[in-house]
């Protein structure tokens, strides 16, 4: 014998299932109904801070609404991230993050929020292949192994956005790597790090090139290695460290539109072609594929993946350099 409620059951089910999906459309074609607020984890004038800003003005082009970034720092980018995942997921607040992001499970004990549950990715902005290694021009040093010969002999600091960043993760790699007795010093923000590399309260800094190059060009700051695969565009001339320590590899940088977990996926598919769509315009091609980034064509759904594959890479990573608090 049938239960009479269970059919009944099934299709309340099924007609709350299609309703949902009904809103979730509307939803989708009404959004942005008001303007959206991108929330930078880093200092205004940063790569990050740059990447969302020339986005996020293409985004507010095309969509119709005014796309408005603002910066909350601190915490090595956790406060931005607390920020997001506590609004309402409706597509009207969002994270721009670079990959430093990624460690923070690891590094980052007392926070509220997982980022894998709690943050859902969106799209990137494109891949940065590496990393510069910098030094004051009066370091007598000119190369990588030059580099490396006199941090052996010297007393050598250098300078991170804070402890599990990926500025300063790539750094504790490449002090293990080499056996070089170097200390680090945490900053607030990359733009602070600069600030004492160039007033030699430092020593040396790794760093996304797109923030330094005026500096580097004018030879303020020198730039005698990069961690890419190839040489960096704007920089040519300067050597890979592969070609010192063939077995140094590092993941390179990005920069990625996440959302708050429970925003609709028509909404977050939506903002994802419209990432791509805006990744066309003249004005964004100028500042993000002329600073090195690669544009990435990734859906919604091969983001998320990528992300969760990227934070997995940087857990094995900081167990690597020893730095997990």
């Amino acid at each position: 014998m049938v239960h009479p409620v269970k059919p009944f059951v099934a299709a309340l089910a099924g007609t709350l299932a299609f309703v949902s999906a009904l809103i979730a459309t509307a939803e989708a074609q009404q959004y942005p109904t008001r303007p959206v607020k991108v929330i930078v984890g880093f200092a205004a004038g940063s790569g990050p801070d740059v990447l969302a800003r020339t986005v996020s003005a293409q985004l507010g082009t095309d969509l119709g609404q005014n796309f408005f970034v603002e910066n909350r720092t601190g915490a090595n980018g956790t406060i931005g991230i607390s920020a997001v995942v506590q609004s309402p997921p409706d597509g009207h607040t969002l994270l721009f993050s670079s990959s430093s992001i990624t460690p923070v499970p690891f590094v980052s004990k007392n926070v509220s929020f997982d980022i894998l549950r709690d943050l859902k990715p969106i799209a990137s902005v494109g891949i940065l292949d590496g990393y510069l290694l910098l030094v004051h021009p009066s370091t007598p040093v000119h190369t990588v192994p030059e580099f490396i010969e006199y941090a052996k002999k010297s007393r050598m600091l250098y300078g991170s956005p804070g402890v599990g960043n990926s500025l300063h993760l790539v750094t504790e790699l490449f002090k293990k790597h080499t056996g070089i007795p170097v200390e680090h010093i945490p900053y607030k923000g990359a733009s602070e790090v600069q600030t004492a590399l160039l007033g030699q309260s430092i020593h040396f800094m790794f760093v996304t090139p797109p923030s330094v190059l005026a500096v580097t060009k004018a030879g303020t700051l020198r730039a005698i290695g990069y961690t890419g695969s190839k040489p960096f565009p704007d920089l040519p001339n300067v050597p890979l460290v592969k070609n010192t320590l063939p077995d140094f590899s590092v993941s390179g940088s990005w920069g990625m539109f996440f959302a708050p977990a429970q925003t609709p996926d028509a909404i977050v598919n939506q903002l994802n072609a419209a990432v791509q769509k805006a990744l066309t315009a003249p004005a964004v091609v100028n500042v993000v594929q002329r600073s090195g980034y690669v544009p990435d064509g990734r859906s919604a759904a091969q983001t998320a993946q990528f992300f969760r594959e990227e934070v997995e890479a940087a857990g094995v990573a900081v167990r690597a350099a020893g730095i997990a608090q």
